[in-house]
């Protein structure tokens, strides 16, 4: 190995030390890049320092000015303006209405509402958090088990990572130069099967053990009628992005902004409607725009940071080289793919999603088109089966979904400790025995997209014709 190979391994060393210390993502990938580029041009001739420095100044602007990610803090502001409104509350009761009569049917109304409110904000920690304030009382005055209750939040919650509109689908189009459409329309038909999976989980749970769900008291059907009605800003922002999306109407960013402008209308209703401080309030709204901006900013660094590694990375020619040597090891491309799977699972432990699409798959990408033939090689001479398109969105999804696992996987769990926060008397222990049925079917749920591919592949097809 070169040199200069080795001060990026090096380079990788340092980053992934300085996260176990608990060094903030962003501050660990400038100061990594800065420092290992200097690094470089101490130790290879043609390579200078100050050129780089120079370039960084304008780096942040550029991505600040990027219309791409301008959809980012569209959908950050959106999933504000639904918590801040109390349409998450809403949503929870119009699912309450229609699955709360049976056994069980609280949690799978949590389920139901985290994908929902996950379509809305596109965060999962945002839906875990959300939903976990609205859902949790209400699991527990009914007098759910505590294992189930905190156990189908915190899984739950993980679905706002893939449920189309989602940031992270986004960060992940544009770091392997895909469509953000197809990537959003190819994870409808995984994101369902997550749902009734999960839904699976509660039922089966339930049956065995009827005793940790209760049945509530049933509504009348006045009440009924009411919850209902709360459920339509829901159903037309969510078909308005995904309608819109898929019959090629408007881009992301435009389906960002209508959905902003639904949920601030249904709002203004509200307040000009209800009064009494209900719907969007001059200090609901400021609260939004204030949280939207604070999480944008801490979104726009980690982008910087990670453009400022990735170009230390690049001039330390280590990503070329693991893709040359991936092509040498004589192993099954298949098995190559589930050990950069497993790989994802363990640094979600100490990783959150952002910064993984960040840092990891501008890694990992180069190694898979290798193994795949190349840019160029037809889907007949691909190791994969598929072309280089395809494998974009068909790894992007099984990304995502193995991310989503490491939200739940001890001994960090990000999702698990936003609920034990919320649920300050039960212990965390708890919390992760009630995910483990969730992780099981997650598992299961990785080998169907592995298995089958077109579970993924099928909607942009069918919506490209």
């Amino acid at each position: 190995m070169a040199e200069k190979e080795l001060i990026g391994l090096a380079g990788i060393v340092v980053f992934f030390l300085l996260l176990v210390l608990k060094a903030r993502v962003a501050f660990a990938m400038v100061f990594v890049g800065i420092v290992g580029t200097y690094a470089l041009s101490l130790s290879v001739s043609y390579i200078r320092f100050e050129p780089y420095i120079m370039q960084y100044k304008s780096l942040l602007w550029e991505n600040l000015a990027s219309y791409e990610l301008s959809v980012i803090p569209l959908f950050i502001l959106m999933g504000y303006l639904a918590s801040h409104t109390k349409l998450a509350q809403d949503l929870f009761m119009g699912m309450n209405a229609i699955l709360g009569r049976f056994r069980g049917g609280l949690a799978i109304t949590a389920i139901g509402s985290c994908a929902g409110f996950g379509a809305v904000s596109g965060s999962s920690l945002a839906t875990a958090s959300t939903m976990g304030k609205i859902a949790l009382p209400e699991l527990e005055k009914l007098g759910y088990s505590p294992r189930l209750a905190t156990g189908t939040l915190a899984a739950g919650g993980t679905l706002g990572i893939l449920i189309p509109p989602s940031v992270a689908l986004v960060l992940y189009a544009i770091v392997v130069e895909a469509s953000i459409i197809e990537m959003f329309q190819a994870a409808v038909i995984p994101g369902i099967i997550a749902v009734i999976f999960f839904i699976a989980v509660i039922m089966i749970q339930v049956r065995l053990k009827p005793e940790i769900a209760p049945l509530g008291e049933p509504l009348t059907k006045k009440e009924r009628n009411k919850a209902l009605y709360k459920l339509i800003p829901v159903v037309l922002t969510f078909g308005s992005i995904i309608l819109g999306l898929g019959l090629g109407l408007f881009t992301p960013t435009p389906a960002a902004a209508a959905g902003v402008f639904i949920i601030s209308m249904y709002g203004l209703f509200l307040r000009i409607k209800d009064g009494k401080g209900q719907g969007l309030t001059f200090e609901r709204l400021k609260n939004s725009l204030v949280e939207t901006t604070t999480t944008s900013a801490m979104l726009y660094f980690i982008l910087f940071g990670a453009e400022v590694l990735k170009g230390f990375f690049s001039r330390s020619g280590l990503p070329q080289a693991i893709a040359e040597w991936a092509i040498t090891v004589p192993v099954s491309p298949w098995i190559v793919l589930i050990i950069i799977l497993i790989v994802f699972i363990m640094l979600g432990f100490f990783m959150d999603s952002m910064a993984m699409i960040l840092v990891v798959i501008p890694f990992i990408w180069p190694v898979l088109i290798n193994i795949n033939g190349g840019e160029y090689v037809s889907a007949a001479d691909s190791a994969f089966g598929m072309t280089l398109d395809d494998l974009k969105i068909w790894f992007g999804i099984l990304s995502l979904v193995v991310i989503e696992l490491g939200l739940i996987t001890p001994p960090v769990g990000l999702n698990v400790f936003i609920i034990s926060k919320i649920a300050t008397n039960v212990p965390m222990i708890e919390t992760f025995k009630g995910v483990v049925p969730f992780f099981g079917v997650e598992i299961v749920r990785i080998g169907l997209l592995l298995l089958v591919p077109s579970l993924v592949l099928y909607l942009p097809k069918l919506l490209a014709n």
